[in-house]
């Protein structure tokens, strides 16, 4: 039995090291049936996991933000695999686009001397739009998520085709193969769902049907994982928010597999309408220095969380109630959004060189901040109003949700006539926002996200379900223009639809119902395509409008655009989507990397559903507001 010093000692020595002492072979890693412990060539091996996504940080900040983790400590990378972000279309996927280079990040682990834990689901939680699981499958009004194959097949047959692709580019990245891979987690937190063993062993199937054998593991709560037995044959487990403690106690249910603290939590996700932004108060160090002591093993999710760019954040139920996450994915980490280090990086860092008895690698240089504009207010200028710039309608008897209409994100526009339109209108079903227009006046707004009270109550806001009056005694067009915000990645909503999911309801003054029908319905993705045929239009007074600011830069640097003097929208840096803003709060700032700029000409492009005039903006240099 090895003494404490001598396991910290072995487990401080480099992949490489390791990878030489396996005599000339490829490396091997196992676990240890006697211990709760891993073996890495037959040695003790503590994983030191730090978890980062690649698809939330440009492919040119890659490198960096592994660097900083190793410079934490850090022998392993964790990361999950967006399945929706490599398969927009069905059946078409793109693992080498920008950051959707999966391979590529791997190998910079490995040429930083560091191992991956690879989180590919197909469910992975994560904040994520749907959890990653793409939003096709949402166009089957019956489909059946993360259930097995005799209750889900259009799932199981996707997840299928999805392991197929993706084991093709992780077979030869396997550590047995001379890749980084020691383990491969199987789905996510599924005890908190169900308790179906039959598609956790399916989707372990699938990756053997592939020629992957494993090591596998599965990730859930401890509660849940007492509760659900959510594990698999000789897989390994992880703990969501595991402590010392916690591995202890599961060892003495599982004590023939190793068990480690699976996500370690140095800070928490932020929603939109929180009152501040979450996770600042969390302080790891007790736990961290619990887990070196006794050479548990750990991942922190996350080391570095991040950017939800474009329309990828994902969204939580509690009680009922929506809750769509803000476009940071700074989670509070030690690594903050921008990829420099906290106070908190500096406490956990000290906290694993003592442990080691070893100095850690240097601190990285950080990535260059912009120094031009900083602070002075920028003016945009009106450009053209979406409704100048609508593609071609198609016509339905009843409203469609977005996934039926073949759209993954952005917005939607329904439009019918009102022969009688006195009364209130009605809709049980929108998710997730939406302004209403008479004639293209402006008659309120549709808000699925719980607001505070009278909170916007100049822009007429209106709850989810809450009718809403139409005074005019004319015919007129009715307009309804609805953002999908996140699809649900968390609680027990499995599937999240998109758009008016219920018949829209006018209720006349003399209490009949009548059901609208006869809609003409528009797909706006807002994809670069769209953003590229606008062009500039007279201001006519509408809602839902395109400003645009044209900068030069003689240097170019990382930077925030604060949105804080705007109301609700998306912000575009050169053809580049930032993400969505929205003045409930709490953030107010996007993150724009440097490599989004360029010297010489940049455009800063915002679509805003409620301004009709101009605001200022303003590039900072932090998050914080």
């Amino acid at each position: 039995m090895l003494n404490r010093r001598q396991f910290l000692a072995l487990t401080a020595i480099s992949p490489l090291a390791l990878h030489a002492q396996a005599n000339e072979k490829h490396a091997s890693f196992q676990f240890d049936d006697k211990e709760n412990r891993f073996l890495l060539n037959q040695q003790p091996f503590q994983i030191r996991s730090g978890e980062m996504h690649p698809a939330r940080i440009p492919k040119p900040y890659w490198r960096h933000r592994i660097q900083m983790a190793k410079a934490m400590g850090m022998n392993t990378i964790a990361i999950y695999v967006m399945w929706n972000y490599h398969e927009h279309q069905e059946g078409q996927f793109d693992f080498s686009s920008e950051n959707r280079d999966l391979v590529h990040f791997m190998r910079l682990c490995q040429e930083e001397q560091l191992y991956v834990i690879l989180r590919p689901g197909p469910y992975i939680c994560g904040e994520w739009d749907l959890g990653g699981i793409p939003s096709y499958l949402l166009a089957d009004a019956n489909v059946v998520l993360r259930a097995n194959s005799s209750k889900a097949p259009r799932y199981m047959q996707a997840a299928a085709r999805y392991i197929q692709q993706l084991a093709k580019l992780v077979k030869p990245l396997m550590l047995d193969n001379g890749g980084p891979i020691l383990m491969i987690q199987i789905e996510n937190e599924f005890g908190s769902y169900s308790n179906d063993l039959v598609y956790l062993e399916e989707l372990r199937q699938l990756w053997k049907a592939q020629g992957i054998d494993g090591p596998f593991y599965t990730e859930d709560g401890y509660d849940q994982l007492m509760q659900n037995r959510t594990v698999i044959q000789n897989g390994a487990i992880g703990l969501s928010g595991g402590e010392s403690s916690d591995i202890v106690k599961a060892r003495k249910d599982y004590p023939q597999v190793p068990v480690m603290s699976g996500e370690l939590y140095p800070g928490w996700l932020t929603h939109w309408g929180d009152p501040i932004m979450q996770g600042k108060e969390v302080d790891v160090s007790k736990s961290i220095q619990e887990l070196m002591a006794a050479g548990q093993s750990f991942n922190i999710y996350v080391i570095h969380g991040g950017t939800n760019f474009g329309f990828t954040a994902g969204a939580n139920t509690e009680k009922g109630e929506y809750q769509p996450d803000i476009t940071s994915y700074d989670y509070a980490a030690p690594i903050n959004e921008q990829g420099l280090p906290t106070a908190a990086y500096h406490r956990y860092r000290a906290i694993i060189s003592n442990a080691l008895g070893a100095p850690l690698p240097p601190i990285p240089a950080p990535i260059k901040t912009l120094k031009q504009h900083l602070h002075r207010p920028l003016l945009p200028h009106f450009l053209t109003s979406i409704w100048d710039h609508l593609p071609p309608a198609r016509s339905y008897r009843d409203v469609q949700s977005m996934e039926s209409l073949g759209q993954q994100a952005g917005l939607v526009l329904y439009q019918t006539r009102l022969d009688a339109p006195l009364g209130t209108l009605h809709i049980d079903e929108l998710h997730d926002y939406a302004t209403l227009h008479i004639d293209h006046r402006y008659l309120g707004a549709i808000s699925r996200t719980k607001l505070p009270a009278g909170a916007f109550a100049e822009l007429n806001m209106h709850a989810h379900r809450q009718p809403i009056a139409i005074t005019e005694t004319r015919q007129a067009e009715l307009a309804i223009l609805v953002e999908g915000m996140g699809r649900i990645n968390y609680g027990r909503v499995p599937v999240d639809r998109k758009g008016i999911l219920s018949p829209v309801l006018l209720k006349k003054s003399d209490g009949t119902l009548r059901q609208l029908e006869q809609w003409k319905i528009t797909t706006l993705p807002l994809d670069l395509a769209y953003l590229q045929s606008l062009r500039a239009r007279p201001n006519r007074g509408h809602r839902g409008n395109f400003f645009e600011l044209n900068i030069n830069f003689k240097e170019i640097g990382d930077c925030y655009i604060d949105m804080q003097h705007w109301t609700k929208g998306f912000v575009w840096v050169n053809g580049h989507h930032l993400g969505r803003y929205w003045k409930l709060g709490p953030q107010t700032r996007l993150y724009c990397p440097a490599i989004f700029l360029q010297r010489g000409h940049n455009q800063i492009l915002i679509f805003d559903h409620h301004q009709i005039d101009t605001s200022p903006i303003a590039l900072k240099l932090s998050l914080e507001n």
